[in-house]
């Protein structure tokens, strides 16, 4: 899966001002990122609030990005819940042909067992025509993939492919990368972490900053994983206070601000998300123009 390494972006979906998909702004997004270098595209994960979208949406969607894509970049589908039987049967009706893998976040609220976690991935393995990327994200599931866990899915499991990593714990990110194949994928799922992912012997991230500022996250990475640390953290240093920013009131919130600064969409979002306040709108807004005036 070589077409998966260096930076993915987790797509946002852009409403208009009545909380219908704009399609115009997606295909806005979907060009943004690609002229900006960014190496794969991820449709319908958290980013994208695909927990809100109905099926006929999420299906306009995958439509819209395939079609404005064109073949130009590998694309990730996240497909996942706390359901194994209902995700099982989503990933068999599901037409995956235009997608290179799956992206299944870990089963949230019901806090599984290990045993548990290991039997939920083993069951989408069986029912996915696809390579699957894991998702741990301890911080909206309950719970945590342990690395064992990961190891014995990677040896149990031949299309089950790489894991995002999100849990923020450069221990556990250590003891995946020691402990797991060498051709096992291990994603940095969280952008303050992603170039110290990389520089540990990571294959690269799939960012929510990245969207917003393509060309330089992608940049940073590159160098990254060409071992041009000092160059990269000129970046990653740069981008820092713009990570922070577009979490402090809740993602996608924050990225879609950033985004309306480009002039790409609405910083509309679905309830319970809501806007990000006027003041953190100031201080993304002077951030980005901070950011300009000083680009590296």
């Amino acid at each position: 899966m070589k077409n998966l390494l260096g930076t993915g972006v987790a797509l946002i979906t852009p409403f208009n001002l009545d909380l219908s998909v704009n399609i115009d702004a997606l295909k806005r997004v979907v060009n943004f990122c690609i002229e900006g270098n960014i190496d794969y595209l991820v449709v319908l994960g958290t980013t994208g609030e695909s927990v809100t979208l109905t099926n006929s949406e999420k299906q306009l969607v995958i439509d819209v990005v395939v079609a404005e894509n064109a073949g130009r970049l590998p694309l990730v589908i996240g497909i996942g819940g706390n359901n194994t039987q209902l995700v099982s049967e989503e990933l068999l009706q599901t037409n995956l042909k235009d997608f290179a893998a799956v992206l299944s976040v870990s089963p949230c609220y019901n806090k599984p067992t290990q045993e548990g976690i290991y039997r939920h991935y083993k069951a989408l393995s069986l029912a996915s025509e696809k390579p699957l990327i894991l998702y741990n994200v301890p911080g909206r599931t309950g719970s945590n993939i342990e690395p064992d866990t990961v190891l014995r899915l990677a040896n149990d499991c031949s299309n089950i492919i790489g894991i995002k990593e999100a849990a923020g714990d450069m221990v556990q990110l250590r003891s995946l990368i020691n402990k797991l194949p060498s051709d096992f994928l291990v994603i940095s799922g969280d952008d303050f972490t992603a170039l110290p992912t990389v520089l540990e012997g990571g294959v690269g991230v799939i960012s929510v900053l990245g969207q917003g500022l393509p060309n330089e996250f992608s940049r940073m990475i590159r160098l990254g994983l060409q071992g041009k640390e000092e160059e990269a953290l000129v970046l990653h240093n740069a981008m820092i206070e713009g990570m922070k920013l577009i979490f402090e009131e809740g993602n996608p919130a924050g990225i879609k601000a950033i985004l309306q600064t480009h002039g790409i969409c609405e910083p509309t979002v679905r309830l319970p998300l809501v806007e990000v306040s006027i003041e953190l709108k100031r201080r993304i807004d002077k951030f980005m123009r901070a950011f300009a005036k000083n680009r590296v």
